[in-house]
């Protein structure tokens, strides 16, 4: 099947999305007619779709070649724009690769080569190194937050991949920041800027106010907002791994229900904990700033700045992970006595008086359960609500979220239910094999 069958109206009606916005329609022009292209825009405005659509177009499914690669600064990033891509419905084989997980996994996908490459700098540098990728044929290039790779650096792995791929004719780079000089090894010539960063500033439905904490220690106040808010859902950012799990465990001392997120996790941990936060088991997660960029996690209503954060750029992605694509959201500063609102923060703040009373909130109604097979297994989400309905004796409006990744799966059931149904499918196969499932942990 031609890729000229798949139209930008059937993706979006795949997505539910009504329409594309100004940014990505100009996008898609300036990478269709421009050899290169950089689109800096705000965090949550759509980037991945602007490049991904006319990508589509200049990717030949019927040739059994790499034609273009994707390169970002981190595996949540690399496993959402390969999410997005899949469901477009297209027939373009593509291979995500990433640390984290084996590599014999990826070296198996890459034996036949897949039209698209989606990976960070370390894991693509090494397949390469290894020669499990075919270069000749790429032809083009993205670089999606680019500005990140370099601060995290990747530069000598990016600079390693790029001087390997000799037959470069097309460039994109994107940014949600302006910050970042351009370094030569990207042979960036005469690009096209596209700088839609002022012009969401107004339109974001993002509202930014102020907490005052009475002491240095900010954890009482922490879980007075929290109370306040509700069982809303919230993401509390911490300048540190250490200053995470101790927030996360003074919150479970206190009966509120989150999870914890950090660069120092193992893979499955991470996956788990963002896992219970997308499909509701928990309505609050507590993390570093590896959160601010690359995770797609719809509907969250708060953001709080437990520690202020170190640079306006940061203040700004943190902020992105909410008021996303027309909806709103609110910012929340927590300000110890010597704390000041940084000068950058230019809006009108609005000062929060807690309650003096603590209603813990209600605790969300859904438990999430481990599945240990993935896609690697040949199972998926309809092999899961068949067996969960069939030997779980559970209704459709029990079963949440589904998850599936390469050797595991989440699943999201009622609470109420999740005890007898663990009890009915104990000794229960799926696809003829017997499979551990418990609740996650």
């Amino acid at each position: 099947m031609s890729q000229k069958n798949i139209t930008v109206q059937s993706i979006l009606d795949k997505l539910n999305i009504k329409s594309l916005n100004e940014m990505q329609l100009a996008a898609q022009k300036s990478i269709e007619k421009q050899k290169n292209t950089i689109l800096l825009s705000a965090t949550g405005s759509g980037k991945t779709l602007a490049f991904l659509l006319p990508l589509i177009n200049m990717i030949d499914a019927n040739k059994a070649t790499s034609q273009a690669i994707i390169i970002v600064p981190s595996r949540e990033l690399a496993l959402q724009i390969e999410a997005v891509f899949k469901s477009m419905g297209t027939n373009i084989k593509v291979t995500c690769c990433y640390g984290g997980h084996k590599r014999e996994t990826e070296e198996n996908n890459l034996i036949e080569a897949p039209g698209l490459l989606i990976g960070t700098p370390g894991r693509l540098a090494d397949h390469i190194r290894r020669g499990n990728i075919t270069l000749d044929t790429i032809e083009t290039l993205v670089l999606d937050e680019f500005d990140k790779s370099l601060e995290l650096g990747f530069k000598d792995e990016v600079s390693y991949i790029i001087n390997a791929l000799k037959n470069i004719n097309k460039r994109i780079l994107t940014s949600a920041t302006e910050a970042v000089d351009i370094p030569d090894f990207i042979g960036m010539k005469d690009p096209l800027k596209l700088n839609f960063l002022n012009e969401i500033d107004e339109e974001t439905g993002l509202a930014i106010k102020t907490v005052l904490s009475d002491g240095k220690d900010k954890l009482e106040t922490l879980l007075s907002l929290i109370c306040m808010l509700g069982n809303r859902s919230i993401i509390i950012f911490c300048n540190h791994r250490e200053s995470v799990e101790r927030t996360s465990n003074y919150l479970k001392e206190k009966d509120i229900l989150n999870v914890f997120y950090h660069g120092a996790m193992e893979q499955q941990e991470r996956d788990a904990a963002l896992c219970k936060f997308r499909n509701g088991t928990s309505n609050v997660l507590v993390t570093t700033d590896l959160a601010a960029r690359g995770l797609d996690i719809a509907n969250i209503r708060y953001i709080i700045h437990y520690h202020l954060p170190m640079s306006e750029d940061i203040f700004t992605h943190r902020n992105g992970r909410t008021a996303r694509m027309d909806a709103s959201g609110t910012a929340i500063l927590i300000l110890s006595p010597e704390e000041k609102i940084p000068a950058y923060i230019n809006t009108d703040i609005e000062k929060i008086d807690l309650p003096e009373k603590r209603i813990i909130p209600e605790k969300p109604k859904w438990s999430t359960l481990f599945v240990a097979a993935g896609k690697k297994d040949k199972v998926n989400k309809i092999d899961i609500v068949g067996f969960l309905s069939n030997k779980g004796e559970l209704k459709k409006e029990d079963i949440g979220l589904i998850e599936v990744k390469d050797f595991f799966s989440f699943v999201a059931v009622k609470k109420i239910k999740v005890s007898h149904t663990l009890q009915l499918i104990k000794d229960q196969k799926i696809k003829n094999k017997k499979v551990k499932i418990a609740v996650a942990k």
